[in-house]
């Protein structure tokens, strides 16, 4: 069981480890925190905090750095996460207000939270993988052009112009028009992107191409609906805390491009009281980052599903500092969107 003090100096050891990336001792503590004790008793006290696995040696004689756990115990006991000031959030609302529509808006988001933090920031692009297909229409524009056009019940258009290999008439895209409502209309919009994907039969065989051609093609905008996908800014924040990795950072830079297990990873995080979720070291192991800290929240944005932004870094990260950040950029999110 750790004391008070014990948490204490480990919240110590936290911060001048991050300030400085040099083993913290006990001098050092007495020097710089206000402890009102001896180097001795500091000292007794690393010694409970080592038996506890939270910090550790990394050399014969040297300094203590803290562990995973010492890094989990510390981030589980931050009482508060420190507001974003007057002038960042001022900063905040000036950058992202600027941004004209969504994928601005995300691309203004990364970039600004790998500024404030001098992390790796990504940001989930909303989608709409609950959203429902209201209505297919088609509108003939050319005998073997028609513009195709996928409606969703959250009010969500998408259009997209197909190239028919055969010249269709008004009456036979009307037929299919009918076809393809009753193969989409009231599933999701990754139900209708499988079953528009599917085989589809016509009444009259010699449309088969044609109905194969629109079908793939309003699949394809169903399947742009549901794809999750990541914006990613401040790679160069990771490559210079390169030293801070035993192993190559490579296998870091490999996991994150591989945008899936970032998904999965923000899947599976539950956001703390706070709203903010944080994932140490080896908890990210099954993921491919067992030498990273993941920070993230969620934002909403109406009539999609909920999404997650964050910033991905070393253990050796100011969480306080990524934790007011993240949190302070994803309400702008929300409460902006909301008001669009």
């Amino acid at each position: 069981m750790v004391s008070e003090r014990g948490l204490a100096v480990l919240r110590a050891i936290v911060q001048d480890y991050v300030a400085s990336r040099e083993p913290v001792g006990s001098k050092s503590i007495v020097d710089r925190h206000a402890f009102g004790v001896s180097a001795a008793t500091i000292r007794n006290d690393m010694a409970l905090l080592e038996e506890e696995e939270l910090i550790v040696a990394p050399h014969t004689s040297s300094g203590r750095i803290p562990t995973d756990k010492g890094y989990r115990v510390f981030v589980d006991q931050l009482s508060d996460v420190r507001p974003m000031s007057g002038a960042q959030r001022h900063a905040i609302e000036t950058f992202l207000g600027e941004s004209n529509d969504l994928d601005e808006l995300l691309s203004r988001t990364v970039r600004l939270i790998a500024q404030l933090t001098n992390q790796l920031a990504v940001v989930q692009v909303p989608t709409f993988q609950t959203a429902r297909v209201r209505h297919v229409e088609l509108v003939q524009l050319a005998p073997t052009r028609v513009l195709c056009i996928l409606i969703t019940d959250g009010g969500q258009v998408e259009q997209r112009l197909a190239e028919l290999s055969d010249a269709v008439d008004s009456d036979t895209l009307a037929d299919l028009r009918v076809r393809l409502n009753d193969v989409a209309d009231g599933k999701t919009v990754a139900e209708a992107s499988a079953a528009l994907s599917g085989e589809l039969t016509t009444t009259d065989p010699r449309h088969a191409a044609v109905l194969h051609t629109l079908a793939l093609t309003l699949a394809e905008l169903a399947r742009a609906q549901r794809g999750d996908r990541l914006v990613i800014a401040g790679a160069a924040n990771l490559v210079r805390t390169e030293q801070d990795f035993s192993g190559s950072i490579l296998d870091v830079i490999e996991a994150i491009e591989e945008q899936v297990v970032v998904l999965r990873l923000f899947g599976e995080m539950a956001s703390d009281p706070h709203g903010i979720a944080v994932r140490i070291g080896r908890e990210n192991a099954p993921f491919g980052l067992a030498e990273a800290s993941v920070v993230s929240t969620a934002f909403a944005v109406p009539g999609r599903d909920v999404s997650r932004l964050g910033v991905v870094g070393p253990t050796r990260m100011d969480y306080s500092t990524s934790m007011a950040a993240v949190r302070a950029v994803a309400r702008y999110l929300s409460r902006t969107l909301g008001e669009r």
